[in-house]
């Protein structure tokens, strides 16, 4: 006989037979999902029959790369460069822009993945492992694969800040796992502790700058030699620029002698088309093969999100595709906002409400229709960017939600716990664009932007995935948040963390800073060593 306890464990459904699970699902409080657009519990268990059960798993984890394919186009393709543009709009400094508003763009699946996860009490799991498990998975495998890639001298006095910030992030973490609970002062002292970072960032950015500055002029003054071994110094000025003179030179003989007007039809079928011809000769089968695979999806964002580009010279302005914008955008926005919540809300029970943003959305698009022109943005072409970097981040924030719902009902109809899910696929999905564009960076000859962007991204992504998750929870709960750590794996995961970053913040000044192929194979094999560890406890041979 069905036990109907609305207090019982959702992970107790499989002990169930198959003819009860539904109603246990159904009846079982820890069961229900508030966020996202489909419930796979009752997917799995009430709409589809157990003989199934086997292409149910296989067609969600189909659905589950579309939804980590939408989660990394949307943020490179949309919502870094709109962020971008804001950021140089307001005339930020590289600093700056790099520890917000690029880390922001840069961590927007995680930090998404997190708050979506973090919010809920039963999924909190997913939340701890994937953001130790990113982090883990950053600093061993990505930090090694560029090791590997490039071996290179790290630079100093960055590497050692954002160690000691991240180990710190790692320890109050770990003290709040340990207690179970999280108040809201520590929610702030999360968000607090970033901003702290922020200041230090810029902090020394600006000192060492000066300095850079004061000893260039006093050796131009006495010898008047111009400084080449600046270069050689230690600082996050340190960045190269990837575009240089010679590439736009290059580009410019591609452009054609006299002007052609391209007519209004022709400007929009152009900028639907994500392919650039050149491009895609030279690239690889396999880049060819992804591409086809994403272009679907991309062609369906360039619908509904507008992007402006500041180092275009039309700032990316594409008239008609930028007038349907203002249709399709706003009605994205109520579409995916809370999961659809507002999709059906009738204005006093009689007119609805999509309908009226789709008529003032039209109102839009006319006016700007009749008062631009196609080859000149408007004055207020910036404000393209503020919509389009909304509707990004709903759009990120929806497939998060799906994809942690997604990774839970895997979880429950798998017996794996919610920790193994997120130290294994959240975080491989969520961080593996990052493995592939930092040994890209670092083939091109720049690997300590390549390490940098490994430690300054983790640190945005604990502090403020743990910091926002906590506050949204609390928002709806008017309660401390409780997070209860899945018993030995989890404290694995914490150990292992915690010792990967004691060990580079050791050996590496050791070694004179330098990171070389021998340490780039040990941290893939401490990983490895760390992932079989951490399967081996979730499948019950290890224990205490």
């Amino acid at each position: 006989m069905l036990s109907e306890n609305a207090n019982d464990k959702c992970d107790l459904v499989m002990n169930h037979s198959p003819a009860d699970r539904c109603a246990f699902v159904k009846n079982t409080s820890d069961c229900s999902m508030e966020d996202g657009f489909i419930n796979y519990l009752d997917l799995a268990f009430c709409l589809l029959p157990p003989s199934l059960t086997p292409l149910t798993i296989t067609l969600c984890m189909i659905w589950l790369v579309v939804l980590f394919l939408i989660l990394g186009i949307t943020a490179s393709k949309f919502f870094c460069p709109n962020l971008s543009a804001i950021s140089s709009t307001l005339h930020l400094t590289h600093n700056v822009a790099g520890v917000t508003f690029l880390a922001l763009g840069n961590g927007a699946p995680d930090i998404f993945s997190a708050i979506a996860a973090i919010s809920h009490p039963h999924t909190a799991g997913l939340a701890v492992g994937a953001l130790f498990g990113a982090g883990i998975f950053v600093i061993t495998v990505v930090a090694g694969s560029v090791a590997l890639v490039k071996p290179f001298v790290v630079a100093s006095r960055p590497f050692l800040r954002d160690v000691a910030f991240y180990m710190v992030a790692v320890f109050w973490t770990f003290v709040i796992l340990f207690r179970g609970t999280m108040t809201l002062g520590e929610t702030l002292g999360y968000l607090s502790f970033y901003v702290v970072y922020v200041l230090i960032v810029i902090i020394s950015a600006f000192l060492y700058s000066r300095q850079k500055r004061a000893r260039s002029m006093s050796i131009q003054n006495s010898t008047h030699v111009p400084d080449y071994n600046s270069s050689l110094e230690s600082s996050d000025e340190d960045v190269p620029c990837l575009t240089s003179w010679t590439e736009q030179e290059y580009e410019s003989e591609y452009r054609p002698l006299l002007p052609t007007a391209e007519s209004t039809s022709q400007i929009l079928l152009s900028s639907l088309n994500p392919v650039d011809n050149m491009k895609w000769r030279r690239k690889s089968w396999r880049w060819k093969v992804l591409k086809v695979v994403k272009t679907p999806l991309e062609v369906l964002l360039l619908l509904c999100i507008p992007v402006v580009d500041p180092d275009k010279e039309d700032k990316n302005w594409r008239r008609p595709l930028n007038c349907f914008h203002l249709i399709t955008a706003p009605l994205v926005c109520l579409l995916v906002f809370q999961s659809g919540a507002y999709g059906n809300y009738m204005i006093q029970g009689q007119f609805p409400l999509w309908l009226l943003f789709l008529l003032l959305g039209l109102f839009l698009a006319a006016i700007v229709f009749c008062t631009t022109t196609n080859n000149c943005p408007p004055k207020y072409h910036l404000l393209f960017a503020l919509l389009g970097f909304v509707v990004s981040a709903l759009l990120i924030s929806a497939a998060a939600s799906e994809v942690v719902s997604l990774l839970h009902m895997l979880g429950v109809v798998l017996r794996l716990s919610n920790t193994v899910l997120g130290l294994t696929l959240l975080a491989w999905g969520n961080s593996i664009g990052d493995l592939f564009s930092d040994i890209t960076i670092a083939r091109q000859g720049y690997p300590r932007m390549a390490i940098s962007a490994c430690f300054g991204g983790i640190i945005f992504n604990m502090l403020f995935g743990v910091g926002l998750g906590s506050l949204v929870q609390m928002t709806k709960t008017s309660s401390d948040v409780q997070i209860e750590p899945e018993g030995l794996l989890t404290w694995i995961l914490a150990g292992s963390l915690g010792l990967s970053l004691a060990l580079s913040f050791v050996v590496i000044p050791l070694c004179q800073f330098r990171l070389t192929w021998v340490y780039g194979i040990f941290l893939i094999i401490f990983y490895v060593i760390f992932l079989i560890i951490a399967l081996l406890t979730e499948f019950g041979k290890i224990h205490v």
